[in-house]
């Protein structure tokens, strides 16, 4: 794929996230986020857009080469793969400690995101037991104030395959403290999952919710997963922008008022 191919993909992928994007009215030499009305979140999809649509996969420590349409054409256009040229991962069984990932967050505190491991029961408990209670009751859709040790070894003791959670953490005082959890379970045939996502209250509009879907989604990619879907509260609208921004279109069930269900490919 040429450059200029690459360029008209990456214009498609800018139309997508910003309806009012002109094509005509963009100087390619200058930073998009200056003539565009882009958040965070935006970009984060002009990264998932050139790995559905170019294949190129994209480290965060990359992000701030991709400042405008030339750049990030010109970054594609050194790591596209030739036509047949990916190759499938195997994820080998067991702690899958390649998913591990460390974040900056916009107001420069550093997150890490890692699989969740059953020690970590005491974290989870902790992390929950600090939620506001409206939060966890948008997370369980149930009023709850502490979780039954089977439910902790529920969320904790996963397969990696076809239950996978992601927990981000920050350490204070020498001490690891979770902030958030995205998780994911598989569905039959096991093309499809659904997620789940908690993030603790100090840290909603930090942008660590992104985080953590961008990389749960990755994982989901990774291990073969076409479709993921989510069920989400309906009054609930900061969660359904935030899932719209994500690519999830709603499907609303006239039977069930409650709820939204969220679904995308992958």
């Amino acid at each position: 794929m040429d450059a200029g191919q690459i360029r008209r993909v990456v214009l498609d992928i800018l139309k997508s996230i910003a309806p009012e994007f002109d094509a005509s009215s963009i100087k390619p030499d200058r930073p998009l986020r200056q003539q565009l009305d882009l958040d965070s979140m935006d970009c984060l999809n002009v990264v998932a857009g050139l790995h559905d649509r170019l294949h190129v996969d994209i480290p965060e420590s990359d992000y701030g080469n991709l400042a405008s349409l030339d750049a990030i054409v010109a970054y594609a256009a050194a790591r596209t793969p030739e036509a047949g040229g990916a190759a499938s991962a195997c994820i080998a069984h067991g702690y899958p400690a390649e998913l591990m990932r460390r974040h900056r967050m916009l107001d420069g505190s550093e997150v890490t995101v890692r699989p969740i491991r059953p020690e970590d029961e005491g974290l989870e408990a902790d992390f929950m037991r600090h939620l506001s209670s409206e939060s966890r009751y948008k997370r369980f859709m149930t009023a709850v104030s502490e979780l039954p040790e089977g439910k902790l070894k529920y969320l904790t003791d996963v397969d990696y395959v076809n239950h996978m959670a992601l927990v981000a953490t920050v350490v204070r005082e020498g001490k690891e403290i979770e902030v958030g959890v995205a998780d994911y379970v598989t569905e039959p045939p096991g093309t499809g999952c659904e997620f789940a996502i908690a993030v603790d209250d100090a840290w909603q509009g930090s942008g660590l919710a992104g985080v953590l879907m961008a990389d749960l989604i990755s994982a989901a990619r990774a291990r073969g997963l076409t479709d993921m879907e989510g069920f989400i509260l309906a009054t609930n609208q900061r969660m359904l922008k935030f899932a719209r921004q994500l690519g999830f279109r709603a499907v609303h069930d006239p039977d069930d008022r409650r709820t939204v269900h969220v679904v995308r490919k992958l």
